[in-house]
């Protein structure tokens, strides 16, 4: 199975036993929408609710971090998900939040993990069929989780590469929020960058049909931000979701697999001791 799927292959594969479908939708603080409710307003068929607050870490107040691999297993586990599975995970915007559930699987060993190009809105435009309700809950797998560090970059990291310039970090942010121009949603947190980091809008790699550009057009818009292969990267964005669409990019664009910073932006403008920048 490919990183990126389309909606043609996935109705032709929906119902085949070994295939696991999830919304993974995830709003802004500032966007007034609940993802659960409109999951069970309509949602593809067989799908079930796959929240990214939850597979994560409850020790932290940063939202949504990277959980251990004991809670990873044990609620993914939960979710009926096995080793075996093929994993394919879309989202209510079309290409926003689905990419953290594909780079958890693959943090935690499961290569076997896709994102629906386009997501629920191509889904919809194409008349294709939708199902409505909360699904009955799966019965547990076995999920045996195989953390893969390379894959997961933390502050110590973030602060080691701000200093020595060893990758480079591409933020995925609008560019006003990366400038400093622009507010973070988050109420509190000052916009501006890391020292270093390159400004690549997740905005900037989608097509008007939120699907993923073309590998050719990925790499040139990524070698124009100084992602010509030849350095180790690292992606952030907010709050770690869609420097997950990122990462999702330069796979699909050949590139280097990089590290997600998870903490991201939020992190790392909330504390003192951090150097930040921005465009006056």
């Amino acid at each position: 199975m490919e990183n990126l799927v389309s909606t043609e292959w996935l109705a032709a594969e929906l119902g085949k036993p070994d295939l696991l479908v999830f919304d993974a939708t995830k709003y802004l603080p500032n966007e007034p929408r609940d993802a659960r409710a409109e999951f069970a307003a309509a949602h593809i068929p067989g799908a079930a609710f796959f929240d990214i607050d939850e597979v994560a870490d409850p020790e932290t107040d940063l939202p949504h971090m990277a959980p251990t691999s004991g809670r990873a297993a044990r609620l993914l586990g939960a979710l009926g998900i096995s080793n075996h599975h093929r994993v394919v995970f879309y989202d209510q915007k079309g290409l926003f939040s689905a990419a953290r559930g594909w780079w958890l699987m693959r943090l935690f060993g499961h290569e076997n993990a896709a994102v629906l190009d386009g997501g629920l809105p191509k889904w919809l435009a194409e008349g294709r069929d939708t199902a409505a309700g909360t699904p009955a809950a799966p019965p547990r797998q076995d999920f045996w989780a195989d953390f893969i560090a390379r894959r997961l970059a933390g502050i110590g990291d973030v602060k080691r590469i701000v200093a020595d310039r060893s990758a480079l970090i591409l933020d995925a942010r609008a560019r006003g929020r990366f400038d400093g121009t622009a507010p973070e949603p988050r109420p509190g947190l000052p916009s501006g960058h890391m020292p270093g980091a390159a400004s690549v809008p997740v905005t900037e790699l989608l097509a008007p049909d939120m699907t993923l550009l073309p590998p050719e057009q990925l790499r040139a818009r990524f070698a124009a931000a100084g992602a010509d292969g030849s350095r180790a990267l690292v992606t952030s964005c907010g709050t770690g979701v869609t420097a997950c669409v990122l990462a999702l990019a330069l796979v699909r664009a050949g590139l280097p697999e990089p590290a997600v910073y998870d903490g991201s932006w939020t992190e790392w403008a909330s504390r003192p001791e951090t150097p930040k920048q921005s465009t006056p």
